[in-house]
C-alpha cells in the first residue's frame, strides 16, 4: 500500500518555543574568534584590487612629465594613513570624488606605501629610503616612516649623519632628528673630518659646537673643528671666528695647545682681533686666575682594576647622578697598586702589580683607555716597573713618581711628553732626596707644581720650570697609603695608615700659607682607597682596614666640611686607580649594559 506523500509545512518560531539548549559552563553564549581572519580578509581585498574589483577611487599620480594610475579602495587607504582619512571622511569634496589627483610624487613610490596598505609588508633600501620617508610623512602612514627611520639610523655614519639631520628637519621627522642630533654629539671627531661638515653654515655650526651635550675627548677637538671651518673658505668664513671662539670652551683648552696656537695658527695672525681674545684668557691661565672651566656632556667616575685576594681586570664607571655602576672593558692584565689620571680626556693607567697566589710581578706599563671606543691599548712603557706609584698631570705632561720594585724604593720621577700627538717618550726628571713607595702624588693647582709624600711626615714640592725638589712644611701625621687630591688651591691628605692603624682623619694643605690644616674626619678609617674630585667635591672609594676591604664610597662637600656616605661600589677593594672622564659613548658599550643591568 502506498503511502500518502505529506507536505512539508512552513517552519514557524512557535516551533522552536519548547527545544531547551544545555548550559555551556553556565553561559548561554559561546565566543569563537578566527585568529587569521583579518589577514584571510585582507589578502581576498588585496586579490580585488588587483583584478580591478570593487575598487571606488582612480588615484592619479603625477610626478614632472609622468602619469601612473591606481585603482583602490578608499576604506583601506584610510585605515593607515591619516591624511587620507580626514580626505575621505571630513566632508571634502574628494569625499565622494571617484577620481583623485595626487601631484609631485614619484608614483612608483606611491604604489609601494599603496602595497604596505593591502599588505602590511614594505621594503626599504638605500636607494628608496628617502624617497619613501617623504611620502610617508606627507600622506601621515607612520608605520612606514618608522621603517625608513629605522634603516637610516641602523646606516648613520660621519659621512652621511648631517646630511640625514638636514633632511629630518626639513620633512619634520623629529625623532630621526634628535637621533641624528646623537650621533652628531658622540662622533664629533669623525662627523668633522668630512665633507658635509664644511657645508654648515655658521648658524649651524655654532649651534651645534655650543651644545654641553657634545662629547670629545679634550676641548681642542672642538676649536679645531671651527679653525678647519674657516679655513676651508678663509675669505668668506674669517668674519664669524670670533663667534665660534665665543662658543669654544676656551678655558678648558690646554695652555700649552692655547700657546702653540698663538704662535703658529695661521688663521689668528689674520685676525687680531680673535688673537687678542685667545691671548688675554692665556695670560689669565699664567696667572691661574681662572674660572671654572664648563664641561661638556656627563662626567663619570672610572674606578680601574684594584685588589681583593688577587689583583683584578676590571674597569668600571660610577655614575653619581643616577646611582648607576657600568661594566666596561676589561684592562687584560690583573693590576693593583697602580696610578690613574685623565690627560685630554684619555684614562691612562700606569704601573701598579699583578698580584695572585701565581704570580706577583711589578709592572712598568704604560696603558690608555678611551672612553669614545671602550678600548684599551697599550702605550710606551715606562722605564722601571712602579708599584704603588704615584701619577699627576702637570702641563700637558705624565709625571710617575716614586714607587717600588719588589724591596727596591725609587727617589726617581718619569714623565710621558707629546701627548698632542700621542707619541709618548719617556724622559727622566730631577730625583727626590729620598725614596719611599706609596707615594702621595697631586698638582697644587695655585702654583702647577707636582707634590709627592716620600716620607711619612713630610711633603716635597717639584717645580717643573726649575727641574727641582724642595720640602713644604710637615703634615701633622704620617699617612701610608693614603689618598691625595687637589681641589680648589688646597692639597688634601685623605685617611692612610700611620704604622699601628688606619685612619679617617683629613687635612689639607694651605699653599699661600704652607701649611696643612685639619678638616672633617671620614665615617670609615682606610688606607689603600681611592680618591678623586666630581663637580666640585671629593670622593672616596673603598680602601682597607682592620675590619678587612671596604666597599664604601663617601663624599665631602668643602663649603660645608662634611663627608656624607654615598652608596657601595659592586665589591670592596682596595688599591684601585681611579679618575674622571666623560661618559662612554653608548655605541661603544655591550647592548647588555644598559641603565636597569648595568649592576
Amino acid at each position: 500500500m502506498n503511502c500518502p506523500v505529506r507536505k512539508k509545512r512552513p517552519t514557524r518560531d512557535s516551533d522552536f518555543s519548547a527545544i531547551v539548549v544545555p548550559s555551556m559552563h553556565g553561559s548561554g553564549y559561546l565566543d569563537y574568534t578566527v585568529e587569521n581572519h583579518a589577514s584571510r580578509s585582507f589578502l581576498a581585498i588585496d586579490e580585488f584590487r588587483r583584478q580591478e574589483m570593487l575598487c571606488d577611487l582612480v588615484l592619479h599620480v603625477t610626478y614632472k612629465d609622468r602619469t601612473m594610475d591606481f585603482k583602490v579602495h578608499r576604506v583601506v587607504l584610510a585605515s593607515c594613513s591619516a591624511f587620507f582619512r580626514a580626505m575621505f571622511t571630513r566632508g571634502f569634496k574628494e569625499c565622494s570624488a571617484s577620481e583623485v589627483t595626487l601631484r609631485d610624487v614619484c608614483p612608483e613610490v606611491v604604489g609601494r606605501l599603496i602595497d604596505f596598505a593591502y599588505t602590511s609588508r614594505i621594503t626599504v633600501g638605500e636607494k628608496c629610503v628617502l624617497h619613501l620617508l617623504l611620502a610617508a610623512m606627507r600622506y601621515q602612514m607612520e608605520d612606514v616612516a618608522k621603517a625608513c627611520c629605522d634603516f637610516l639610523t641602523k646606516h648613520l655614519e660621519p659621512a652621511n649623519v648631517i646630511g640625514i639631520s638636514r633632511f629630518a628637519e626639513e620633512i619634520g621627522c623629529t625623532e630621526l632628528h634628535k637621533t641624528c642630533r646623537k650621533y652628531i654629539n658622540s662622533h664629533f671627531s669623525q662627523v668633522t673630518k668630512v665633507d658635509e661638515f664644511f657645508s654648515l653654515s655658521h648658524c649651524q655650526l655654532l649651534e651645534l659646537i655650543s651644545q654641553d651635550s657634545l662629547k670629545v675627548l679634550c676641548e681642542s677637538e672642538v676649536y679645531k673643528a671651527c679653525t678647519d671651518w674657516v679655513r676651508w673658505d678663509m675669505e668668506g668664513r674669517a668674519q664669524y671666528l670670533h663667534a665660534l671662539l665665543n662658543a669654544v670652551h676656551i678655558y678648558a683648552l690646554p695652555p700649552k695647545f692655547l700657546k702653540n696656537q698663538l704662535l703658529s695658527c695661521p688663521i689668528l695672525s689674520k685676525a687680531n682681533s680673535c688673537k687678542d681674545f685667545l691671548s688675554k684668557i692665556f695670560q689669565e691661565m699664567t696667572l691661574m686666575k681662572l674660572p671654572p672651566a664648563p664641561i661638556r656632556g656627563t662626567q663619570l667616575i672610572y674606578v680601574a682594576g684594584g685588589y681583593r685576594q688577587h689583583s683584578l681586570t676590571t674597569m668600571q664607571a660610577y655614575d653619581p647622578r643616577r646611582n648607576v655602576w657600568m661594566n666596561l672593558a676589561d684592562m687584560g692584565t690583573p693590576c693593583s697598586g697602580l696610578g690613574a689620571c685623565t690627560l685630554f680626556g684619555l684614562i691612562y693607567i700606569v704601573g701598579g702589580r699583578n698580584l695572585s697566589l701565581q704570580t706577583n710581578l711589578d709592572s712598568s706599563s704604560l696603558c690608555c683607555y678611551n672612553p669614545m671606543t671602550n678600548k684599551w691599548s697599550q702605550r710606551a712603557s715606562l722605564n722601571i716597573p712602579r708599584n704603588r706609584v704615584g701619577v699627576a698631570v702637570v702641563d700637558g705632561c705624565i709625571y710617575a713618581v716614586g714607587g717600588s720594585q719588589g724591596s727596591v724604593h725609587h727617589n726617581t720621577v718619569e714623565s710621558e711628553t707629546s701627548f698632542y700627538v700621542f707619541v709618548f717618550k719617556s724622559s727622566a726628571v730631577a730625583g727626590a732626596d729620598v725614596c719611599r713607595s706609596r707615594p702621595l702624588c697631586n698638582v697644587i693647582k695655585a702654583d702647577n707644581r707636582l707634590s709627592p709624600d716620600l716620607l711619612p711626615f713630610v711633603l716635597c714640592r717639584w717645580d717643573p720650570e726649575s727641574n727641582r725638589w724642595s720640602f713644604v712644611f710637615p703634615m701633622s701625621v704620617a699617612r701610608l697609603g693614603a689618598g691625595l687630591v687637589s681641589l680648589n688651591s688646597y692639597l688634601y691628605a685623605i685617611g692612610g695608615y700611620d704604622g699601628q692603624n688606619q685612619l679617617c682623619t683629613v687635612e689639607r694643605y694651605n699653599v699661600s700659607r704652607n701649611i696643612w690644616e685639619p678638616r672633617a674626619s671620614m665615617r670609615h678609617c682606610r688606607s689603600a682607597l681611592g680618591v678623586t674630585v666630581h663637580q666640585g667635591r671629593i670622593y672616596v672609594f673603598g680602601g682597607f682596614n682592620q675590619h678587612g676591604f671596604l666597599s664604601s664610597i663617601e663624599r665631602y662637600c668643602p663649603d660645608q666640611n662634611e663627608w656624607t656616605l654615598v652608596t657601595d661600589m659592586p665589591d670592596g677593594l682596595s688599591g684601585m686607580g681611579v679618575t674622571v672622564t666623560m661618559e662612554p659613548c653608548p655605541g661603544s658599550l655591550p647592548e647588555l649594559e644598559d641603565e636597569d643591568e648595568a649592576m
